[in-house]
């Protein structure tokens, strides 16, 4: 049901979260679980009010707060991962590009199956887009779910990819920068507490040596990461990601490697030494977001390097004190791969495509929805279908765009079809937590991860819903 009036929102509140002076009291968890914070997650996406929706996002913050569920950065962890005190494992980073809340639920009861704590929830900047989910829409989506499922203790949401368009900076590069701050401060005032800060694309292969290469990537690099730094609230500090090798390209090299973190390192401290970096650095083994599909509308075998992946992964936590490696558009590779990733200290993988396969393919989605949603995308993005491309091709490739242009229909699904489609995903993630070996990691978060309860700003919410 959408609230029709403040009021109305304060009826239904009654009884179970009690408002005192930016503050929440818990009157009855159960029937928050139960019957209230479902209405809160829809009021906060599609209330036509802003000030309802604002409020809505705002009080799923304060529940989670008083209920010990607290946005945090995973700096800690990957801390103590350079210093060689935690190893054998890779942090799974789950895109939430669509049916969001029933996705993060089906994550949270997998965790919960293996003592799990060493996980992200991420949205890409691209996803943000054609997903239309804001910063301050998502988090407390996943907030929701963390509440719903009985969740407590820090939750790690990331921007993923919050990358540099190369073209964009070639016109205007303050301009590009300016609007990538933009989303920077978005993120964080929302809870992004771990971004990743994408400037390979700046990387110039035409010049004369590695160092000048990859000139443009460190030194914007550097200029965001203190931008980034400037925004922590008081006691955190936000786990940034670094990136040397643009997914989809050339694989890195220990060369790049080198002139990337010496550089930026250096270029740092200039105006503060002791500036805290970035705690990992992304790199390209083979893969490409998404995988190539095949004009069947499968997807092509990936061959991964991972010796290229275990070599830079151990060298950037013995020569940097990073946390290591991260892997990128992995969620299509076979299965029997996802063991090697945790076996060679990989630090984190993120995945993504694979999970929107599974919503669209499952014999539980309706089949006169997801013809709806074709059609329109060849109608309203024909644009994008290249000449050679099969009608499997452009789909396999368009059809993400489905979850913003049809936001409303996905959230409508039918209760049967969601909690069906969310047992698939939660059998995914139970295999995934697996391989990756992040079972009992929880005792590791809660040994390096500090807890510090940013109270959420009303004005804030309401005003990012314009």
């Amino acid at each position: 049901m959408l609230f029709a009036s403040k009021e109305e929102v304060t009826s239904q509140l009654k009884g179970i979260l009690g408002q005192n002076n930016g503050s929440v009291t818990l009157e009855n968890t159960q029937k928050l679980r139960d019957d209230l914070i479902e209405t809160l997650v829809e009021n906060s996406i599609f209330n036509k009010s802003n000030e309802i929706k604002g409020l809505s996002r705002y009080l799923i913050k304060l529940a989670a707060l008083e209920l010990g569920i607290v946005p945090s950065s995973i700096q800690g962890l990957y801390e103590a991962m350079g210093r060689g005190e935690y190893s054998g494992f890779t942090v799974p980073a789950l895109n939430t590009r669509g049916l969001t809340f029933d996705m993060c639920r089906a994550i949270f009861r997998s965790a919960h199956k293996v003592n799990c704590g060493a996980l992200i929830f991420e949205i890409a900047k691209s996803e943000i887009g054609y997903t239309f989910q804001p910063p301050h829409e998502v988090v407390p989506i996943i907030l929701a779910a963390a509440i719903k499922e009985n969740h407590k203790g820090p939750v790690f949401i990331q921007g993923d990819h919050f990358q540099v368009n190369a073209k964009n900076f070639a016109l205007d590069p303050d301009k590009e920068i300016n609007g990538l701050k933009d989303l920077i401060r978005q993120g964080i005032e929302a809870g992004f507490y771990n971004i990743d800060i994408d400037t390979s694309t700046l990387v110039d292969l035409s010049q004369p040596n590695v160092k000048e290469e990859q000139r443009l990537n460190f030194e914007v690099g550097v200029k965001l990461t203190r931008y980034i730094r400037q925004l922590e609230p008081e006691g955190v500090t936000v786990s940034v990601g670094g990136e040397i090798g643009e997914v989809g390209k050339q694989n890195s090299t220990e060369e790049e490697l080198r002139a990337y973190l010496d550089n930026f390192n250096e270029k740092l401290a200039e105006k503060n030494p002791g500036a805290k970096g970035i705690s990992k650095i992304s790199i390209q083994t083979g893969t490409s977001h998404g995988g190539v599909p095949l004009p069947d509308g499968t997807v092509a075998d990936v061959t991964l390097d991972f010796d290229t992946l275990g070599n830079l992964s151990k060298i950037a936590r013995d020569s940097y004190g990073l946390s290591g490696a991260v892997q990128h558009g992995a969620s299509t590779l076979p299965l029997d791969l996802f063991h090697k990733f945790a076996e060679l200290n990989t630090s984190e993988i993120h995945l993504a495509t694979d999970f929107q396969n599974m919503i669209y393919d499952s014999q539980h989605f309706p089949a006169d929805f997801k013809e709806e949603i074709y059609k329109h995308l060849r109608v309203k993005f024909a644009g994008e279908k290249k000449e050679d491309m099969t009608d499997e091709q452009f789909i396999y490739k368009t059809r993400k765009k489905g979850f913003g242009e049809f936001k409303a229909g996905f959230w409508n699904l039918p209760k049967q079809v969601k909690t069906e489609i969310g047992k698939e995903l939660e059998g995914k993630f139970d295999f995934l937590f697996q391989k990756l070996n992040v079972k009992n990691t929880q005792e590791m978060v809660d040994k390096t991860v500090t807890l510090v309860k940013v109270k959420p700003n009303l004005e804030n919410e309401i005003s990012a819903c314009k």
